[in-house]
């Protein structure tokens, strides 16, 4: 039970990844992407054959996973840069497609639907399965927090109040100078980035991806992690992650207590209960557990008003 409970929290980190990386794009840049597991699975993949085919270091392989994953969002920004909603949303859907479709045909780099096996994981095979569970919990901990305080600082920087600018008008923030396409594919970047990260770490933990992991349901995951969470908000984006993984797990117990169900049915009833969960939170919670806080921005006194400062 404890190595269930700590593989569960390894998996909410990663998603929780997946959530910061999401939130970059669409919380802050506010740009739809549906194609986030098309990223997770390139950070994956990269991260799986340079570590396994070319024998690597781990590290190499998890920055080029990310580093690829990013390259690989500005292409997709820099096509799609004058595209906005649901046409965005359709572009980025077909990407991940294409990444999954790729990867089950091209049996010579990723050996098809088989998967990729054997993937190398810090200290796996040197110490215990639950040492080993334990250290890379450790490790998504630590890289979690390194990313939610990055993101915080981008987030209270300049650059994090043109994005929001963008986000809310994009044509007013035009107006006011800021180069909006190279703003939106920067920011397209650093959240793939992230995203790239998060598969990078999943490969090295599970030690085998193949394309049948990667399908459309978890983006679906993460988007109501972020809403449930907070859109916006980096920590809203690790807390809604962790409450998905819990309904998700725990529906799981739930179900088996109803007699009489085949185990399609089970599944339905699974997703209905998340589902119904994470409505009630949105009921009762439209912003999300925590909603987004814009920074405060203090004005200089020599900009405010003359009677305030008489005052």
């Amino acid at each position: 039970m404890e190595n269930y409970i700590v593989a569960m929290l390894v998996f909410a980190g990663l998603y929780g990844l997946m959530a910061l990386g999401l939130n970059v794009v669409w919380g802050m840049a506010g740009m739809i992407n549906l194609g986030l597991v098309g990223f997770f699975a390139f950070g994956a993949y990269v991260s799986a054959l340079l570590t396994k085919v070319l024998g690597l270091p781990i590290w190499f392989g998890v920055v080029a996973g990310a580093a690829g994953a990013a390259a690989a969002g500005m292409v997709v920004a820099m096509v799609t840069a004058k595209l906005r909603g649901d046409y965005l949303a359709i572009v980025t859907l077909g990407f991940s497609e294409v990444i999954r479709i790729t990867a089950s045909n091209e049996i010579w780099l990723t050996n098809g639907t088989d998967g990729i096996s054997g993937i190398p994981g810090p200290l796996r095979g040197q110490v215990t399965p639950e040492a080993f569970n334990l250290i890379f919990l450790a490790l998504v901990a630590v890289v979690v927090a390194i990313v939610v305080f990055l993101l915080q600082r981008v987030r209270h920087a300049p650059y994090g109040r043109v994005l929001r600018a963008i986000r809310d008008d994009d044509q007013v923030a035009a107006v006011a100078g800021k180069t909006v396409i190279r703003f939106k594919v920067e920011a397209f970047a650093l959240g793939c980035a992230v995203i790239g990260l998060s598969g990078a770490l999943y490969g090295h933990y599970t030690s085998y991806i193949a394309p049948d992991g990667f399908v459309p349901l978890i983006t679906i995951y993460i988007v109501l992690a972020l809403t449930a969470g907070g859109t916006g908000n980096n920590y809203g984006a690790v807390v809604g992650s962790v409450l998905v993984v819990f309904f998700m797990e725990s529906t799981r117990f739930l179900t088996e207590v109803v007699p009489g169900l085949q185990a399609v049915q089970v599944a339905a009833l699974r997703e209905m209960l998340i589902g119904g969960a994470l409505i009630v939170i949105m009921r009762l919670r439209p912003g999300g557990l925590l909603p987004e806080r814009l920074p405060r921005i203090d004005l200089p006194e020599s900009n405010l008003p003359q009677e305030k400062k008489a005052t």
